[in-house]
């Protein structure tokens, strides 16, 4: 090699330049489009005819020489690859993270991070953890949230969930947890559900499990959108900047849309209805030109205060309290176009939390530690090669340079004599890299000790932060959490297994002990004490952590507590019949787009429907294919002929009860507030129909004939953005 082919005018290494599209125009050679082209094989050759296979006489057998058969039909067999055995439901998008600022610097020389002016190409995936690939998106469980950085320094992966802990704290013990949430092996079920036996068996058996549980009863485990889901790395890692020094961090995604939940009648009518809920939903977004945006947000602890906690950072069934550790905004990541192929991209993506770039590094996690051998491990199952980083979806955007080679589905074509290190007769190429030109070189860290399987007596605290969570929730969370347990532990058969969890959960709050044992019909076990099982060793940080700091509760865990109100994106239907009243829809809808709201106008059948004064309108959904389920609001325009058809139509009525029941917004005006009261809309003050006054009591906004339309409109869309309104949650006498 020449002494300076590679190097610029000061004899440096070129830099890697990546903007926000530099994955897009390396795909763009991947792509194809069939429009105006004939059909070939995968060799090239033109078919003229593929509707049959070559035969011995029209009703003879098939002759082995057919190639076109065999390779489309050998291609079909071999189309689906393994799923993957956690987290094989999931959806997919590109788009972009930029920094705000470099103020990361003194922390990290990550360039991502701390480059203002780069826009770096990101693959989100969302999926759900237990279930199948076929199953519902909205079942209560967690959800992934992994994100692919394209750098100018390498692909780094931040892989993590929307929940900031986990089930266990060793990895050793993630194949038992996964086979006891799985369906049962004796007879394959319940499919995507905790709620059995063998998982609470499991549950009530492992002590550290109690932080998650209540973070997988509570509203996060059903999440409205996935544009309105928080994300989180989950485990302490660790920022290493210029000069070598080290700091712990956490990592969070914030959607600027804030953070929202279904309800739990809500989300199981959405399995049958909508099995692809959130799904769909993120695709609609991000085509309609809604594109999700979150805030990447750090928390950082110096090296010198791994310690001054009363909890062990390296404990993945424990948070840092943003009370200690305030977070700090770095960028923004946006989401701006959907994948063009589900499998190609969606489906064959391939994340692992040992993808690193200069700057971040790993720490002692136990659990993380596993997680570095188990993804490459399950990738290569799953793809029947090492060569699953040459897809186009996983590459990197910058050169990939070494002496990998063979293996299966290799598409790399390495020219040369040479494929090992040293060599002379390649010129020593590829060569090392220094520090000082972008080589990754693992932090230094002192290691020492014996031999053990055990851990750190710090890790055995698996009560207090599942205490500080419930003591941080709302009432209405709370009572969505005793509910949760009900379902859960309800299916459960074995009554040894519900009072073992009741047991737990008397050592985090007796008020939820006795809650939960009442809907279960158990009593709370007196003087509870479950041995943890774990093998725990006394070590010096424990004795360290034993005074350190903490809180009793923590607000930021809290969505109810964190709110963002917007209309922005949000889902409203309209439900008429012949003779509405046009004027006031085309005033409220105005009023509703301009928010940034999408409407659905939704009648009995599909087609057009005149109003009162001749206009027509296009019907968007029928009562046969939608529900109160897919929208965030409800609006019914007055009108004396479509109110009393609406009056008869049992659907139009459950589809009104049903929205109060779940707490969601609804309007109306004149003689629509006669068909509230016959849907079973109770407990609320409604406005006089022939009054000139607009209410809005409990989130039902009601206007008489004669009020004022902007007044009534503005109070609608102040209504949406409170998301639930939960004043009204007692609804036992509401039939849907």
């Amino acid at each position: 090699m020449k002494e300076n082919e590679n190097k610029d005018g000061q004899g440096n290494m070129p830099q890697n330049k990546v903007d926000e599209n530099s994955k897009d125009r390396q795909l763009d050679s991947f792509r194809q489009d069939n429009t105006g082209k004939y059909m070939t094989t995968d060799q090239g050759v033109r078919i003229n005819h593929t509707d049959d296979s070559l035969k011995a006489g029209s009703r003879g057998p098939t002759l082995m020489e057919d190639f076109h058969f065999r390779e489309k039909m050998t291609h079909f067999d071999h189309e689906s690859m393994p799923e993957r055995v956690v987290h094989a439901r999931g959806s997919g998008a590109h788009g972009y993270f930029q920094p705000y600022d470099d103020s990361l610097k003194e922390f990290t020389k990550a360039k991502f991070l701390t480059s203002p002016g780069t826009k770096t190409p990101v693959f989100v995936r969302f999926s759900t953890v237990v279930g199948s690939r076929g199953s519902a998106d909205s079942v209560r469980d967690v959800r992934g949230f992994a994100t692919k950085f394209y750098t100018e320094e390498g692909n780094y992966d931040l892989v993590g969930n929307n929940m900031p802990v986990f089930f266990i704290q060793d990895a050793n013990k993630f194949a038992d947890l996964v086979h006891a949430i799985k369906p049962m092996p004796d007879n394959e079920m319940p499919q995507a559900s905790a709620a059995h036996d063998t998982f609470w068996d499991f549950a009530s058996l492992m002590p550290e499990i109690n932080h998650m549980i209540m973070w997988v009863l509570s509203d996060r485990a059903i999440p409205r959108s996935f544009r309105m889901m928080e994300g989180f790395g989950v485990h302490t890692f660790r920022l290493i900047n210029e000069a070598g020094k080290g700091s712990f961090v956490k990592f969070h995604w914030r959607p600027k849309l804030g953070a929202h939940s279904l309800v739990w009648d809500e989300a199981q009518k959405l399995a049958g209805k909508d099995p692809d809920w959130l799904r769909r939903d993120l695709w609609e977004a991000i085509e309609m030109g809604d594109y999700p945006e979150f805030e990447l947000s750090v928390q950082i602890v110096p090296e010198e205060d791994e310690f001054k906690y009363d909890f062990d950072l390296l404990d993945a069934t424990k948070i840092i309290p943003e009370e200690l550790v305030p977070l700090k905004p770095v960028g923004l990541m946006t989401l701006t176009r959907n994948p063009d192929n589900f499998y190609a991209e969606t489906e064959q993506v391939a994340f692992h939390p040992g993808n690193l770039v200069p700057g971040i590094d790993v720490t002692n996690d136990p659990l993380l530690q596993g997680r570095l051998f188990s993804y490459i491990d399950t990738q290569i199952n799953r793809f029947s090669s090492a060569n699953f980083a040459e897809l186009p979806i996983n590459r990197p955007v910058v050169p990939v340079n070494n002496h990998q080679g063979a293996g299966f589905m290799r598409q790399t074509i390495g020219k040369g004599k040479v494929n090992y290190w040293p060599n002379s007769l390649g010129g020593g190429c590829p060569m090392m890299a220094p520090e000082n030109q972008g080589a990754f070189v693992h932090y230094m860290e002192k290691v020492e000790g014996h031999k053990i399987r055990a851990r750190s007596q710090s890790f055995n605290d698996h009560y207090s932060q599942a205490t500080l969570f419930w003591n941080s929730m709302t009432d209405v969370e709370k009572q969505h959490i005793v509910n949760a347990a009900h379902f859960e532990l309800g299916k459960v058969e074995t009554k040894e297994i519900q009072e073992r969890m009741v047991g737990h959960f008397s050592k985090i709050s007796m008020d939820l002990a006795k809650r939960v044992a009442e809907g279960i019909g158990v009593e709370v076990p007196k003087n509870f004490d479950q041995k943890s099982t774990g093998n725990y060793e006394n070590n010096e940080g424990s004795k360290k952590m034993q005074q350190g700091k903490s809180v009793k509760e923590s607000p930021a865990v809290s969505m109810e507590r964190n709110k963002v109100e917007t209309v922005k994106s949000r889902k409203v239907a309209i439900l008429v019949e012949d003779g509405f009243d046009c004027n006031e829809l085309t005033q409220v809808r105005q009023a509703l787009m301009d928010a940034g709201a999408h409407v659905k106008i939704v009648s009995k059948l599909l087609g057009m429907r005149k109003a009162s004064n001749g206009e027509k309108v296009k019907i968007d959904k029928n009562h046969v294919t939608t529900g109160s389920i897919m929208y965030d609001a409800v609006y019914i325009p007055d009108g004396e002929q479509s109110i009393a058809a609406l009056m008869k139509e049992g659907d139009a009525l459950h589809f009104i009860s049903e929205a109060f029941k779940h707490c969601k917004t609804i309007a109306t005006s004149g003689h629509g507030i006669a068909l509230l009261e016959r849907a079973f809309v109770m407990g609320v003050d409604f406005a006089g129909k022939d009054s000139g006054e607009v209410k809005s009591h409990k989130g039902i906004i009601t206007a008489g004939n004669d009020a004022d339309a902007d007044e009534f409109a503005a109070m609608f869309l102040d209504a949406i953005k409170k998301h639930r309104h939960w004043d009204r949650e007692e609804k036992s006498m509401v039939p849907a």
